[in-house]
């Protein structure tokens, strides 16, 4: 979570206490599992808890490299805004949060549907326990791939760069719940909000729930774009990828989609099915592709 963009935005008086953040964080995802190791003794994988730990280092690590494929897109974006939106009034807030949330679905639906994409955000469906330590397991080449490039619109039309990730912070922030499954249904909220319940569907690897609800803090994009799967009370979750990963090799976890798309470019035949392994969805069959070369790779 970009939680130095946080503490600019949010300025001197506020950014003290979100130094606090990444512990109170890590000390939540720590108690879960202790309560599930010592108090309900319902068994925690303490090795995938690591994994995603040393995920998120090696994510931060990455990130003080300062490499971005977006950030020139950003750039341009900002030099040449068709206006200057300032965060003045309550309106410019509610503008900017529908916006990113809006944009936010669709980066989280290319993620879900584009390999490019995919190859970094299998990373985070790739725990086969869902757990609020799995929120922490982001992948390492986020933004070696462009994903800021979904949010430069919200650049062009004028709010300030740092505004738009610090929001994009602060709805990565709010979805870190949402990885505790033991928690219920929240009623009415259902209808309007991303829950819990929501997103133990989005985590699930069953037929019946591959590639839905991709909202972060609101749920009606999925309702209004026909992405929205409700929990069944006959179909219980499997969480992981639809072809288990079962390393807790931090490298091999953030790697391994990668290796697999090269892979699949090494044995395609032709240009046309080159670009659909890298731009078409994951496990997606092209006539070019010899039967025994097709792609079977996991998807969430």
């Amino acid at each position: 979570m970009p939680f130095d963009k946080l503490r600019h935005a949010l300025g001197p008086d506020v950014a003290p206490w979100l130094l606090a953040l990444p512990l109170l964080v890590l000390a939540a995802a720590l108690a879960e599992g202790l309560v599930q190791t010592f108090v309900r003794r319902q068994g925690y994988d303490w090795r995938a808890f690591a994994a995603s730990m040393a995920d998120a280092l090696g994510r931060h690590a990455v990130d003080l490299a300062g490499v971005s494929l977006a950030a020139p897109v950003l750039v341009w974006a900002h030099a040449h805004r068709i206006q200057t939106l300032e965060l003045s009034s309550p309106l410019a807030f509610v503008l900017l949060f529908f916006g990113l949330e809006f944009f936010y679905y669709w980066y989280h639906r290319a993620a879900h549907r584009v390999r490019w994409f995919w190859a970094t955000h299998a990373v985070h469906h790739s725990p086969n326990e869902l757990t609020l330590a799995a929120a922490l397991r982001l992948g390492w080449t986020g933004k070696l791939t462009g994903t800021g490039l979904f949010f430069a619109p919200l650049v062009w039309l004028g709010f300030p760069p740092t505004a738009v990730f610090a929001a994009l912070g602060i709805n990565l922030l709010y979805q870190f719940w949402l990885h505790a499954p033991w928690l219920p249904r929240l009623g009415p909220l259902e209808w309007v909000f991303n829950t819990p319940t929501h997103h133990k569907v989005h985590h699930a690897s069953n037929t019946e729930y591959l590639d839905c609800n991709y909202g972060g803090v609101l749920i009606v994009f999925d309702r209004l774009f026909g992405t929205f799967v409700d929990l069944r009370d006959d179909v219980p979750p499997r969480y992981g990828l639809t072809t288990p990963l079962l390393t807790h090799n931090p490298v091999r976890i953030a790697t391994h989609e990668w290796m697999n798309l090269a892979r699949d470019l090494r044995q395609a035949r032709g240009w046309r099915a080159r670009l659909a392994m890298v731009f078409g969805p994951p496990g997606a069959r092209t006539a070019t592709t010899p039967s025994s070369m097709r792609i079977e790779e996991a998807r969430p």
